[in-house]
C-alpha cells in the first residue's frame, strides 16, 4: 500500500525554492480537535484525560522527523472574541462549546508542545488561521519555503509556489497542482470557492444547496466570485433563485472566509522580534520526563530514559540553507519490499525469519471464504519498512516464473510450524486457516494486531486500513484500488506481482509498526489483582482466536434431508398465511412490499398509525407490527409471515447449501472482534441468530447432529449475568442467596413482596424474574411497567422495595454510573474496557441510555469473558482430549461438543467442574449440562 494519495502531491518543487530554509508552521488548535475525537478516552494514573494530549504530541513528533525544519512555530486559537465577530455577530454562534474533558488538556498541550522545543504562539482577537497566514506571507517575503500542517480546507488558499500544506492524519501534501486536482479550483481561487459554498462549522452562510462540486463548476466557468454573480440574473433552477437570494450576503461571506495575512504580530512575537528567530529547540528532557510521569505516558518515558532525545538545528543569526523539501517517497514511503522469484533469495530470508525476534505474515488469497482460500502469494516483514513478497499463484500473460508452491512450503514449513519462532499478523485465524488449506499447521502465533486494537478500544473500527490511519498516520493502497469494484474486479491472481508486493509487504510491515504501537499501550495498561488488559489480551483473546480456529476447522454435522423437510413444511405453512392474509385484507397484496402492506393496513383497513419513515410514510416495521397484533389479527399474521419467511430463507433453504464438500459439514466463522462486549459472533451461517422462542426456530437446531456413536452435549452457565452482579456488587443478600442454592427469583419475590420463600406464587416469582433481569439490563420504572403490565406507579414501589432489600446492588449501580462518567468506559472483572460514547455530553435519551448500559456491560462483559476461558479450558483439557471429546459450537454462553456415547458421564462430570473453576467469585459459578442425538434435545 502507498501511505499516501500521490495524486494529491508534487515534488515539482524548483531547485530555486529547493535552497530556501523551510519554515514549519503548525495548525495547533485543527489537530488538537483532531486529536480528541480520533484517540479513545485515554486517561492518566489520576483519571485525568489524555487522549488529545497522546494525540498532539504524536503529532508534532512525527512532523518533525518527517520534515526536519530548523525554522518552525505550533499556532492555537486564543480565547475570547475575534475580529470576525465584529464583523457578524452570529459568526461560529451555533459551534457548541468545547469538551470539557478536551478543555482541561489545552494548557498541558501547550506545555508539551514547548517541551518539545516549539514556539507556541497565540494572539487575543486573532484566529490561528490569520497568525498563519500572516507568518507565511511575510516568511515567503523573506525567501523562506513554507510548509503548513493542518487539516482545515480553509488553508488552501494559502498555497503558492513557495507555501504547500501536509495532513499529517491523511498524509496528503498539497502544492498548487495539489489543490487544483482536490478542490477543482487553483489556489487563488479557494476564497471564491468557500464562499459560495459557506462553512456551516463556523455558521457563515453561502449559497443555498450549492456544494463543493457546483462551487467548483461555477468558479471554473465563469471564472471568479465576480464572474459568478454577475451571471445570476441568467441562471435557471433552484439553484440561480438561490444564488440571487444570495447576492447582498456575499462579499461579507468573502470577507469571512479569507485568511487575513497582515495581522500585527508585534505582541505574540517579543520573544521573537526576528522571523528567523523562530526556531526548534533543544527538547527539555527533565521537563518531558516530569510531563510524561504526571500524565502516565509510560512508552515514550521509557524511550526518553533509554535513548536521548536528538538535538534540533540551533539558532542561526543568518539563514541558513537547508536540504530540499523532501519528496513524498524520501519523507513518507520509506520501504523496502523486495519480490522473491528465486530459491536462493527464499533460502537467505528464511535464515532470516529463524533468527528474527518476531515476525509479521500477511497472506494473499484467492478467496475469502477461510476454509476455501488458497494462497497466491505471502509476505513477511522483520522491521518497518522493509518487507519480502513471495508470489506463488499469479497467473496472467506478463507474468514471470514463480517458485513453486510446494517447493516455498517445504522451504517454510519448519519455521512455521516451530512454536519457538515468535509470529505476528493482522487477523491471524485467517492466515491460520489459508496456510491449514495447504497442510501446514501454524504455530508460535504470539501478537495480532487486530485483537490489540479489539482490547484497546472495541468500540472502533480494527481493520488494517482505519488502525494504519488512526495510529500512524499511513495510508496505503486498498484492494479496491488494486483490484478494481464490483463486476470490474479482478482475481488477486490476475495482480500484476510488482504491485502485489508492494500492497502485500506493505500490510505485514504496517501491521510490524502497528504492534510496536500498541502492544506497549496493553503491556503498560494499570494491573489489578492480575488483570487487567494485558490479562485480556495474553490469557483471554489470543487464547481464544487459538480455540475458534480448531472448532472452525471441525464445523458441526447436519441432517440436510431433515432441514429439506422443514423447508417444504415451512413453504405450505407461508402459503397458508398468504391466503388467511389475503381474506383479513380483503384481496390479495404482496407480503413482502412495506408499501403494498402500509397501503392495506393504514388506507384500506384505517388502522391507526403508529410512526412513520424518515419520507413520511407509515412505517410498518416489526415494532409496529407487534404494536398493532394486540389489538388486530392481520398485522400478527404479517409477523408470522415475516418471521417463517426468514427462516426458512436464512436457514433451512440455505444450510443444506453451506455444507463442504470435502468434510461433509458446516464450518461457521466466528467474528472475534465486533462486539464490544466481548461476546462473539458468527456468520456463514449465523449460529447466534437462530430463533428458539417458536417451534418452528427450535426445530432448526434438531437439524444440527451429532455423529454415529456420538452425541451433542449442550453446556452453559446457570443464571449468569446475575451471579456476577452479585460477584461485583457484594450484595450480602443476593450472596446469600447464591451461596446456598436457593432460586434467587424466589428470593427476590420474597424480599419485594414481603411474603416468605416457600409462600411465593408463580406470578410474583415470575415478577421477580422481570425485575431481577430488568435491573441488570438498566431498565427504569416506565420500562419495567411495559413489561410486568402494571402501571409505572406500581413499577416504582417495585423498585424501591428491590433496592431496599438489595442495598449492595443500588450502590453498584450509582457508583457505576458515577465512574462511568468520570472515566469515559466501565471494566469487567477481568479488566477488559467497554467505552461509552455517549456517557459524557451526550443529549438526554443518549447519555441515559449510556448509563443503563454502563450498569449492564460490566456483567455482560464478564459473562462472555468466562465463556472464553471456559473453551480455552475445555480445549487444553487432557482428559477431554483423551475421551475424544471436541467443541464443536459456541452460542451465546453455551458451549456445544462432540461427545463419544462411552464417555458421556465422564466428560459431563469433567465439564461442569471445569465451567466451574474458570475463576473464583464471591458465587458458585454452576454449569447446566444437557446430552441428546441432536442440539435441541441436547438443551
Amino acid at each position: 500500500m502507498s501511505h499516501m494519495n500521490t495524486n494529491n502531491t508534487s515534488s515539482s518543487y524548483s531547485e530555486t525554492d529547493s535552497q530556501r530554509p523551510l519554515l514549519l508552521l503548525v495548525d495547533g488548535s485543527s489537530y488538537l480537535y483532531r486529536a480528541f475525537h480520533a484517540l479513545p478516552d485515554l486517561r492518566s494514573a489520576d483519571g485525568f484525560p489524555t487522549g488529545a494530549l497522546h494525540g498532539m504530541v504524536a503529532m508534532m513528533r512525527r512532523l518533525h522527523e518527517q520534515f526536519p525544519a530548523a525554522h518552525a512555530a505550533c499556532v492555537f486559537d486564543a480565547k475570547g472574541p475575534t475580529f470576525r465577530s465584529e464583523w457578524y455577530a452570529d459568526y461560529k454562534a451555533h459551534r457548541p462549546p468545547m469538551p470539557p474533558d478536551l478543555a482541561q488538556q489545552i494548557a498541558p498541550i501547550h506545555e508539551v508542545v514547548r517541551l518539545l522545543g516549539w514556539p507556541v504562539l497565540e494572539v487575543p482577537g486573532v484566529e490561528a488561521d490569520d497568525v498563519i497566514g500572516t507568518l507565511a506571507h511575510r516568511a515567503v517575503a523573506l525567501g523562506y519555503r513554507v510548509m503548513v500542517s493542518t487539516g482545515d480546507k480553509d488553508m488552501a488558499q494559502l498555497v503558492g509556489p513557495h507555501v504547500s500544506l501536509v495532513n499529517t492524519m491523511s498524509n496528503e501534501q498539497l502544492d498548487e497542482a495539489g489543490v487544483a486536482t482536490k478542490f477543482g479550483v487553483p489556489p487563488n481561487r479557494i476564497v471564491d470557492y468557500l464562499t459560495l459554498m459557506g462553512d456551516t462549522a463556523d455558521n457563515v452562510p453561502g449559497v443555498e444547496k450549492v456544494g463543493a462540486k457546483t462551487a467548483a463548476k461555477w468558479v471554473a466557468e465563469y471564472g471568479s466570485i465576480e464572474g459568478v454573480m454577475a451571471a445570476a440574473p441568467e441562471m435557471k433552477g433552484v439553484l440561480g433563485q438561490n444564488l440571487r437570494k444570495a447576492l447582498e450576503w456575499l462579499p461579507m461571506a468573502r470577507q469571512l472566509v479569507t485568511i487575513k495575512t497582515d495581522c500585527d504580530l508585534t505582541s505574540a512575537l517579543a520573544q521573537w522580534p526576528q522571523l528567523d528567530e523562530l526556531v526548534l529547540r533543544s527538547v527539555d528532557q527533565a521537563g518531558l520526563h516530569d510531563f510524561y510521569e504526571r500524565y502516565t505516558f509510560r512508552t515514550w518515558l521509557k524511550e526518553l530514559d533509554k535513548t536521548p532525545q536528538p538535538i534540533p538545528p540551533s539558532h542561526q543569526s543568518t539563514l541558513p540553507t537547508l536540504p530540499a523539501l523532501p519528496t513524498v517517497a524520501q519523507a513518507v514511503l520509506r520501504h523496502d519490499y523486495e519480490t522473491l522469484l528465486s530459491r536462493e533469495r527464499l533460502e537467505a530470508w528464511v535464515k532470516r525469519l529463524e533468527g528474527a525476534p518476531l515476525v509479521a505474515i500477511d497472506t494473499e488469497t484467492n478467496a475469502l471464504d477461510p476454509m476455501k482460500a488458497r494462497l497466491v502469494g505471502l509476505s513477511v516483514a522483520i522491521t518497518p519498512g522493509e518487507a519480502a513478497y513471495i508470489p506463488v499463484g499469479h497467473d496472467y500473460p506478463e507474468a514471470p516464473e514463480q517458485i513453486p508452491l510446494e517447493e516455498v512450503l517445504q522451504l517454510l514449513r519448519p519455521w512455521l510450524e516451530n512454536p519457538a519462532a515468535p509470529k505476528l499478523g493482522q487477523n491471524t485465524k485467517f492466515d491460520a486457516h489459508v496456510l491449514a488449506n495447504h497442510g501446514i499447521t501454524v504455530r508460535g502465533y504470539v501478537h495480532d494486531t487486530l485483537l490489540q486494537s479489539y482490547v484497546l478500544e472495541a468500540h472502533r473500527p480494527h481493520n488494517l486500513e482505519n488502525l494504519a490511519l488512526r495510529h500512524l498516520n499511513r495510508q496505503g493502497v486498498s484492494y479496491e484500488a488494486l483490484c478494481g469494484k464490483g463486476a470490474a474486479q479482478i482475481p488477486f491472481a490476475q495482480v500484476n506481482i510488482a504491485q502485489a508486493a508492494h500492497y502485500s509487504g506493505e500490510d505485514s510491515e504496517m501491521t510490524l509498526q502497528l504492534h510496536q504501537t500498541l502492544w506497549p499501550q496493553i503491556e503498560s495498561a494499570p494491573v489489578a489483582d492480575k488483570y487487567g488488559l494485558k490479562y485480556v489480551y495474553e490469557q483471554i483473546e489470543i487464547p481464544t482466536s487459538e480455540v475458534l480456529l480448531q472448532m472452525e476447522r471441525r464445523g458441526v454435522l447436519i441432517d440436510t434431508v431433515l432441514l429439506q423437510q422443514q423447508s417444504h413444511a415451512l413453504g405450505m405453512r407461508l402459503t397458508e398465511l398468504e391466503q388467511e392474509a389475503y381474506t383479513l385484507a380483503g384481496g390479495a397484496f404482496n407480503l413482502g412490499s412495506p408499501k403494498q402492506v402500509g397501503e392495506v393496513l393504514f388506507q384500506r383497513l384505517g388502522l391507526p398509525v403508529k410512526k412513520k419513515t424518515a419520507t413520511g410514510a407509515p412505517s410498518t416495521d416489526e415494532e409496529v407490527l407487534q404494536t398493532l397484533a394486540a389489538d388486530y389479527p392481520l398485522p400478527a399474521k404479517l409477523l408470522e409471515h415475516r418471521g417463517l419467511a426468514k427462516l426458512k430463507s436464512t436457514y433451512t433453504d440455505k444450510l443444506p447449501q453451506m455444507v463442504l464438500a470435502r468434510t461433509g459439514r458446516v464450518h461457521t466463522s466466528y467474528a472475534q472482534a465486533v462486539a464490544v462486549t466481548g461476546r462473539l459472533s458468527s456468520n456463514e451461517p449465523n449460529l447466534q441468530n437462530i430463533p428458539i422462542r417458536t417451534p418452528e426456530g427450535r426445530r432448526v437446531r434438531e437439524a444440527f447432529i451429532a455423529p454415529p456413536d456420538y452425541v451433542l452435549m449442550s453446556a452453559d452457565y446457570s443464571q449468569i449475568e446475575l451471579r456476577v452482579m452479585a460477584h461485583i456488587s457484594g450484595d450480602e443478600n443476593l450472596l446469600k442467596a447464591f451461596a446456598q442454592g436457593l432460586d434467587v427469583h424466589r428470593v427476590t419475590a420474597s424480599e419485594v413482596f414481603g411474603v416468605s420463600v416457600d409462600a411465593v406464587s408463580s406470578e410474583q416469582r415470575r415478577f421477580a424474574k422481570v425485575i431481577n433481569f430488568g435491573l441488570i439490563y438498566g431498565m427504569g420504572a416506565y420500562g419495567l411497567a411495559i413489561n410486568l403490565g402494571v402501571e409505572p406507579k406500581v413499577a416504582r414501589d417495585y423498585i424501591e422495595q428491590y433496592f431496599a432489600r438489595f442495598a449492595g446492588v443500588k450502590r453498584y449501580m450509582d457508583q457505576t454510573r458515577t465512574r462511568a462518567a468520570e472515566q469515559g468506559y466501565v471494566e469487567t472483572v477481568f479488566g477488559r474496557r467497554l467505552y461509552l460514547q455517549d456517557i459524557r455530553g451526550g443529549s438526554g435519551p443518549k447519555r441515559a441510555a449510556a448509563e443503563r448500559q454502563a450498569i449492564n456491560a460490566p456483567m455482560q462483559g464478564t459473562a462472555a469473558d468466562l465463556i472464553k476461558l471456559a473453551m480455552i479450558h475445555a480445549e487444553n483439557n487432557s482428559t477431554l482430549k483423551n475421551c475424544g471429546a471436541q467443541l464443536v459450537m459456541q452460542v451465546h454462553d453455551e458451549l456445544v461438543l462432540e461427545v463419544p456415547q462411552a464417555q458421556v458421564e465422564t466428560v459431563r462430570e469433567c465439564v461442569t467442574a471445569l465451567m466451574a473453576g474458570v475463576a473464583e467469585f464471591k458465587v458458585p459459578l454452576l454449569a447446566r449440562v444437557g446430552v441428546g442425538p441432536n442440539w435441541a434435545l441436547a438443551n
